[in-house]
């Protein structure tokens, strides 16, 4: 493979160029597909490849062996943080490492930074919570539920999803459970065309979960959907899994899975739905609005808890398809503020955290424009930034 500096051409090792890119963010970019069918590369182009995948371009021009073993390196220190391979519930489909390889770095980063400047961070009491199941699901959705001090009837009591969804990740948070949600141009990797509900990254602290975006191409409507995702997230989180997590609440398969089931129990307890009429969509829909959950997930807990017969709940299912097919696409969304985006991509909790600590002189200002900002914003933005934390 050749390398083209100033109109020269300079052997560099074909192998060591993909060993380097194939599995890094920018395999799928144009660049880097044309210099494969090309079998050549300009010294700009190059340069740029590896900016962008976060990776040393002197490495290029080092001994293969030299790469294989730098590029191992890599990835063991990437899966301390998820486990090695896609946990997946009720799906087939499976995420690459690289797909969301910068996501997982920075929120490693953020993660060293809440522990190195936040004296008040102790043992995370959720982590490996529910790692030995419980004699029944219930008694495991009890036991979270009471470990996170989760108040269920005032989340059910919340006028929309949305501000039942806010509920339930302050109170994770509360329990040094970070939480960070997919905010397109304010966290260092594009998600489009990979499609997850979220993931969890490893901590004996400060966990963090991360919700990707709520329009997965189904018939979720996003608060629902990201409300389902986050119990998932907090149940995996127990029961010890990290991984980027696919899941498929419409599924109604038996054996959905037991951290399913324990979800569904917490949100949807069994019991609480046996008084409730189910028999048709609309009344499914209005359980679904009390509970704040989507009508998909409601039909498929009725099913699952005996409410609905399997040919009905399939009917409901492929109605609410239909109806979602037949709704007009939404049109481009507006950005948000850049302190309400970096409020809800870093999270809260690790946001305030690591504002506290710039106050009390732990941490510089660029330290937390930089990992915790992205650069979005500068010390100039400080006020304006406490105030949408309060």
């Amino acid at each position: 493979m050749d390398l083209l500096i100033n109109g020269e051409r300079f052997p560099i090792d074909r192998d060591v160029f993909t060993e380097l890119l194939e599995n890094s963010t920018v395999s799928g970019r144009a660049p880097y597909q044309h210099a494969l069918e090309r079998d050549e590369i300009s010294y700009p182009t190059l340069v740029e490849l590896a900016r962008k995948a976060e990776i040393p371009h002197p490495l290029f021009f080092a001994p293969l062996a030299h790469v294989q073993t730098q590029v191992r390196t890599k990835t063991e220190k990437l899966l301390q943080g998820v486990a090695p391979d896609t946990f997946t519930v009720n799906t087939r489909s499976t995420i690459k490492l690289r797909d969301v390889e910068l996501i997982i770095k920075d929120l490693l980063r953020k993660q060293s930074l809440a522990k190195k400047h936040d004296p008040a961070l102790v043992k995370n009491k959720i982590v490996g919570l529910l790692r030995r199941p419980g004699a029944t699901v219930r008694e495991d959705a009890d036991k979270l539920v009471a470990a996170l001090g989760l108040d269920l009837p005032t989340v059910r009591r919340a006028r929309t999803k949305e501000i039942a969804l806010e509920l339930l990740i302050e109170q994770l948070e509360t329990y040094q459970v970070l939480v960070s949600r997919s905010v397109r141009g304010y966290m260092p990797q594009i998600l489009d065309g990979v499609h997850f509900s979220g993931m969890t990254i490893r901590d004996p602290k400060v966990p963090y979960v991360f919700l990707a975006g709520g329009d997965h191409g189904d018939f979720q409507e996003p608060p629902g959907r990201q409300i389902f995702t986050l119990v998932l997230m907090a149940v995996l989180i127990a029961r010890g899994i990290f991984a980027p997590v696919t899941y498929d609440a419409n599924s109604h398969a038996p054996d959905a899975g037991r951290e399913y089931d324990i979800v569904g129990e917490i949100l949807m307890p069994a019991s609480q739905l046996q008084d409730i009429a189910l028999d048709s969509l609309d009344e499914v829909r209005i359980a679904a609005d009390s509970f704040k959950v989507t009508p998909s997930a409601m039909a498929v807990r009725a099913m699952r808890v005996g409410k609905l017969g399997s040919e009905t709940a399939l009917e409901f299912l492929g109605e609410l398809r239909r109806e979602f097919q037949e709704l007009p696409k939404p049109g481009p969304r507006n950005q948000p503020k850049p302190v309400n985006a970096v409020r809800k991509y870093s999270g809260r909790a690790l946001t305030a955290r690591m504002l506290a600590a710039v106050e009390e002189g732990r941490l510089s200002d660029r330290e937390f424009c930089r990992v915790v900002c992205h650069n979005h914003l500068s010390s100039a933005d400080f006020g304006e930034l406490k105030a949408v934390l309060r």
